[in-house]
């Protein structure tokens, strides 16, 4: 490990010795590199969302795999879909080493066994139509080395969210996102840059996927469910904004129906 970015020395030291200005001023540094990172890997991001996207509208799904911090966010993106665009909550499913349980407190040795995230796909029935992005700042864990390899197997189109570069993780995907990020504040804390780096690349794959799958018009979340009042007040916007209508006659449409495009689409019938 020793040779991975990821694993480097921090770049600064006796952080105990910091003043509390100096250690916030460090880590906003170091996460400011981030985004120049994630950029390079668009081109491959590019042809990757293409593909799922080419998949998804023929029926196949998408799965994240990853253990601690990166299946946390794999989980978390994948969560957040169902509320945001009204897509069915099994289109996009992240599954992380342990299991749920594993969200809140960490799993011994659950990243370790490389037939974990396969054995964890299986209830699913993943087919060739499927995709699977391996998801680990490292590029090492046996967990998402073994998933993408038996993934591809069976014919399910794979990607990767790495943050050292030529890693295992990488070699087993057809397209490999490797924002190498560098090392960390704290010596090792992929929780940091790494987390961020991938947070980022989760969300740019997920919200253009869900675009081209015609979740979104204009700018807005036309299908986002209304669990809440903030989310219908949201709602109740857009449908006055779009319809050149009053609030108290936008809410009633959108109670009515359920949704912004629902309650748009039956405005004037």
């Amino acid at each position: 490990m020793e040779n991975r970015v990821t694993e480097q020395t921090s770049a600064y030291d006796n952080l105990q010795d910091m003043s509390v200005r100096d250690i916030l001023t460090g880590i906003n540094r170091e996460d400011s590199l981030v985004p120049g990172a994630v950029a390079k890997v668009i081109p491959t991001m590019e042809q990757l969302v293409e593909r799922i996207v080419e998949r998804m509208k023929n029926g196949g799904r998408m799965f994240y795999i990853g253990a601690g911090t990166s299946g946390r966010l794999g989980v978390t993106d994948a969560s957040e879909l169902p509320p945001t665009y009204g897509v069915p909550f099994d289109l996009v499913i992240g599954l992380i080493a342990g299991g749920d349980g594993a969200l809140r407190k960490a799993v011994e040795r659950a990243e370790d066994d490389p037939e974990g995230a396969w054995r964890d796909l299986e209830p699913f029935r993943p087919t060739a139509q499927d995709v699977l992005i391996g998801i680990a700042a490292s590029g090492t864990t046996p967990y998402v080395v073994g998933g993408l390899r038996e993934a591809r197997r069976h014919g399910l189109l794979t990607g990767a969210i790495t943050c050292n570069p030529a890693s295992p993780v990488a070699a087993e995907a057809e397209y490999a996102l490797e924002a190498v990020v560098g090392p960390e504040f704290v010596t090792g804390s992929t929780r940091m840059k790494a987390g961020t780096a991938q947070k980022l690349m989760l969300n740019m794959i997920s919200t253009s996927v869900m675009i081209k799958l015609g979740r979104v018009e204009g700018n807005r979340m036309v299908n986002m469910q209304i669990t809440n009042a903030k989310l219908v007040g949201r709602g109740t916007r857009m449908i006055a904004e779009a319809a050149g209508i009053g609030e108290e006659q936008a809410r009633e449409l959108l109670l009515r129906w359920g949704s912004v495009k629902e309650a748009l689409g039956h405005i004037g019938k």
